[in-house]
């Protein structure tokens, strides 16, 4: 009997990995999980999580941004987690990011739905550029997902441009 078999394309074999470890996300509104690829090899990963000691809000049991209703891409020096990107990129030495992929993946805590316009804060987006990452592929559906240039980040500066959120 002859069977059908159509194996998953890359990049949403490595959002399926990046969704995997946003599991262990902490934040009580979003959690992402983040890797970086090199040529195949999965060089470092990361998800959204306070810093090694500190309590993690879902161990607090409260969000201080949601408690003062800061609105998403706003006032982070107000939250107390370290992003899925920034955490992947700290645990990779330079020279394994410089032309790499970092895949990222995001979903809401309370109904664990994909946030589909997902991309990376401004403070990411800064220590991508640095990591010298040439692409950040974040995904949108289960099977969709779009692709950022890195080097479209370096030319728009949005800190230039006054604008909030992302």
């Amino acid at each position: 009997m002859e069977t059908s078999y159509q194996r998953r394309d890359k990049h949403n074999y490595y959002l399926d990995i990046a969704e995997t470890v946003l599991e262990r996300g902490t934040c009580l509104r979003r959690n992402y999980g983040a890797i970086i690829v090199k040529n195949d090899e999965i060089i470092s990963s990361g998800y959204v999580g306070a810093p090694r000691g500190r309590k993690n809000c879902i161990d607090l049991k409260y969000c201080m941004r949601e408690k003062l209703n800061i609105p998403r891409g706003e006032r982070y020096e107000m939250c107390r987690s370290v992003h899925a990107e920034a955490n992947a990129i700290i645990s990779a030495k330079r020279e394994q990011m410089i032309g790499a992929s970092l895949y990222l993946v995001g979903k809401f805590f309370d109904t664990k739905e994909l946030v589909a316009d997902a991309t990376c804060c401004s403070m990411c987006k800064r220590m991508v550029i640095n990591a010298g990452i040439k692409e950040v592929i974040v995904r949108t559906s289960h099977d969709e997902y779009k692709i950022y240039n890195v080097d479209d980040w370096i030319s728009f500066d949005e800190s230039l441009e006054g604008v909030f959120g992302y």
